[in-house]
Order: C-alpha cells, then sequence, then structure tokens
C-alpha cells in the first residue's frame, strides 16, 4: 500500500532541498548582514498563547492537541507569540534594542491552494524596544536587502506601506466610533481580495451612516499621502501619525529602497494587534497572494504578561517567494545537486583502494570529493563528473603507477595536468 504525503505539506527531494536552502540561506545572510540574531522555540506551545494574541477562533485555524497530561497544545502557526514569551522571560536581562530574526517550520490548518500549503517556513525578523521610525524602516530595507540579494528587483517587488495609527485617527476624524475599529479595520483588509459590491455590503455591515461609507470609500482611494489632508480636515493625532509616515518614505529613500516602496491606503492587515505603520510585500504583477507583511505592535509583550515595549517586524513565507523566485528564472540552476570540488576517477582496477585513499585525503582536507562505487570505464566515470557538477576530476591511472603522479583535469576548461602526488595535496 502506497501512502500519499498529507495534503498540503511537500516532500523535499534534493532539488526541491537545494531551493529551499537556497532561499533560507538568503534569508539568513540578509538578516545577519543587518545585525540581527537567530533565535528559535519549540514546535508546540500551550494552545492559550494563541488565543491571547487572535482569539478563540485561532482554534479553527492551527492543529491543537492535548497530551497525556490533558494539557491542550497546538503545532505553532506562527513564531509571534513565542518571540513575547521568550522576551519577557528575560527581558531584565536582555540588551536593548532586540534585533533578532528566526526561520521556524510552521503549520496551520488551512485549505491548500496556490502559494499557500497547511506546512511552511517562514523568514521572521523584529526589531523590539525601539519605539521610533527608523526601527520601522530598518525592517523593511532588511527585507528589501534580500530581495536585491537573490535578483528580485523595484520591477518585480513593491512594499505596500500605510499606518493603523494614521488610519484610526482619521477614522474618528470621519465620526467612527472607538468601539467600532476593530471590526472595520477586519473589512478595510478585504477591501482588494473581494468583489466591489461584496466589499460595501460587509462595510455597510460595521457602518450604518451612508455618509462615513462614503467617506471612507473615498478614504480607501487615496493615492499619496499628501491627499489625506486634501480629502479630510486631519485632527492632531492623524497630523502627527502622517507626519511619521512622511518621515518613514524620507529614510527609506536615504536607504536607496524607495523605488521598492509605495503608499498604499488600502493596506490595513487584519489581525488586531498591529498598532503603527503596516506593510505588505507583493509581485508587481498583482497575479499571487502578499509574499509577506509586518508593521509595529507595540502592545504584545504586554498581552503577554511583560511590559508595553515598543516592537515591529516582518514575516515572509516561502510558498509565494519560491513561486516569484521561479517565474522570474531566479531558480535556475538551483535544482541541480550538490556542487563537488574534485571526482577521483579511477582509470585502472588495480588503484581502486588508492581512489578511496585521494578522496578520503581530499575530504580531510575540507573539500567535497566523490568517486565512482562501480569499477567503470573511464568514459562513463567522466560522464558522472559532469553529473556531478564537480569542479576538477582527478584521475588516477598509468601515471600514477610509474612516477606517483596524479592527472588534474579541469571540467570548465577541459584544461589537464600532471601533479606530482605529495606536491598536488602540499599545494592545497
Amino acid at each position: 500500500m502506497k501512502i500519499p504525503p498529507v495534503k498540503g505539506t511537500r516532500d523535499f527531494y534534493p532539488p526541491e532541498m537545494a531551493v529551499r536552502n537556497f532561499i533560507i540561506d538568503g534569508w539568513k545572510a540578509a538578516s545577519l548582514r543587518n545585525g540581527f540574531e537567530e533565535y528559535d522555540g519549540p514546535i508546540f506551545e500551550y494552545l492559550k498563547m494563541y488565543q491571547v494574541k487572535s482569539g478563540d477562533e485561532i482554534v479553527e485555524q492551527l492543529f491543537s492537541l492535548t497530551d497525556r497530561g490533558g494539557r491542550e497544545l497546538a503545532i505553532r502557526p506562527e513564531i509571534t507569540p513565542t518571540l513575547a514569551r521568550m522576551v519577557n522571560q528575560q527581558i531584565n536581562s536582555l540588551a536593548r534594542p532586540i534585533k533578532w530574526f528566526s526561520v521556524p517550520r510552521l503549520c496551520r490548518a488551512e485549505r491548500p491552494q496556490k502559494g499557500r500549503l497547511r506546512e511552511f517556513f517562514q523568514w521572521n525578523v523584529d526589531i523590539i524596544g525601539v519605539d521610533d521610525v527608523p526601527a520601522d524602516a530598518e525592517v523593511i530595507f532588511c527585507a528589501v536587502d534580500y530581495f536585491r540579494q537573490v535578483g528580485l528587483t523595484s520591477e518585480d517587488i513593491v512594499v505596500k506601506i500605510s499606518s493603523r495609527e494614521m488610519l484610526a485617527a482619521v477614522l474618528r476624524v470621519i465620526g467612527v466610533a472607538d468601539d467600532q475599529l476593530e471590526r472595520l479595520y477586519v473589512v478595510l483588509d478585504k477591501r482588494n481580495k473581494v468583489p466591489a459590491d461584496a466589499f460595501e455590503a460587509m462595510l455597510e455591515e460595521v457602518l450604518s451612516d451612508e455618509s462615513q461609507r462614503s467617506k471612507v470609500i473615498d478614504l480607501m482611494a487615496v493615492k499619496s499621502i499628501g491627499q489625506i489632508s486634501e480629502l479630510l480636515k486631519l485632527s492632531d493625532a492623524a497630523q502627527k501619525a502622517v507626519d511619521k509616515l512622511e518621515r518613514l518614505f524620507d529614510l527609506l529613500e536615504t536607504m536607496q529602497i524607495a523605488d521598492y516602496c509605495a503608499f498604499d491606503m488600502t493596506i490595513v492587515r487584519g489581525l488586531a494587534y498591529y498598532t503603527g505603520i503596516v506593510f505588505e510585500i507583493y509581485d508587481k504583477a498583482g497575479e499571487l497572494r502578499a509574499i509577506g507583511g509586518g508593521g509595529r505592535y507595540d502592545n504584545l509583550l504586554n498581552q503577554f504578561g511583560g511590559p508595553s515595549i515598543p516592537a515591529t517586524g516582518f514575516g515572509i513565507g516561502d510558498c509565494v517567494l519560491g513561486l516569484v523566485l521561479a517565474e522570474k528564472g531566479l531558480l535556475e540552476g538551483r535544482l541541480a545537486g550538490c556542487v563537488t570540488d574534485y571526482f577521483v576517477v579511477c582509470a585502472d582496477e588495480r588503484f581502486f583502494s588508492r581512489t578511496i585513499e585521494v578522496t578520503a585525503r581530499l575530504r580531510r582536507a575540507g573539500f567535497a570529493a566523490g568517486f565512482s562505487y562501480k569499477k567503470a570505464k573511464l568514459g562513463k566515470q567522466l560522464k558522472q563528473t559532469s553529473a556531478q557538477r564537480a569542479k576538477e576530476c582527478i584521475i588516477i591511472g598509468q601515471e600514477f603507477s610509474d612516477k606517483n603522479q596524479l592527472v588534474v583535469k579541469d571540467m570548465t576548461t577541459g584544461e589537464q595536468r600532471v601533479v606530482d602526488y605529495e606536491e598536488f595535496f602540499a599545494g592545497l
């Protein structure tokens, strides 16, 4: 009986594993380059931890279980609650700002679809302890730094930026009550995800006042930060939030990544814990769901029993990102197997043990080296050398028998040289 993989999961055969490593290694390199330290946590946590952050409805969106001791646990659907818990545990001993990153394996009980699986990897980058716009600019820069690193340009990727703080202040100017805001955010977050008539119907359920609905729709159509003050007379709180957003874009210009970024009033981020600047990352063609997103969440640590500490960060999943990289042709060459430094060819059966000796010696010296298990003909072994993408081929044959020499062939140029056995290893 053949047992298939669970729906929404992936098997990583060597070619797929090479792509996964390419993506994750790039995430880690960008994180370290931008001054972030790596952390991780357990694959499962107490279920109540996710309920604190996202409410009881989160139970339907994750994989939960009850252990032998009757404890209700959940396989992690995200790592931000774990981050909050870990920081709170050592809050008095951690130097600030806390700049951490993680690449966890996550599971969500969702309906699998293009770019969305039940098991995936996510790049999380966070700065805790900085209540100022430069921290928001830095996490955005870190994401864009990765995109540049892998060859995604401003023609491929756009970071759409807005502010929950600004949106709340502007909605209050319109007359929206504070107890309506959270419900309204959930509706506004669906603005570009559902048909216009469906959006307006959902909006009417939250806002019965037609004048308020009209102003909200006009507000969502704003294309620049400056248009907000043209549309409405801003309160002091709204103007302060607008100024903060304009300062962010000034910093992104200074960092020379403004071409990747755009103001977009419709970016709300449906999760309740966001408090300030928010952003989502998309392919510019707009054919896929969001590559990632994030923003400021200044109250989260306090929700988990810790002090009120400002924080900002983002998460990028590997599923949609992998689709974008593939569509742009940036995974070509990543699907091949590992690159070998040397492949040792046995041209004469008498020297098979010597072939293993040379291979082992190369490996002890820190090089990736391989050899053929079968005593095949020279031509077949050379084909195997090419298949393993070896940089050089070492041939052990007559020269070794006569003068203790190795034939070393450059697999790129095809050039061969004859080298004394001991001199070859001395020169490595």
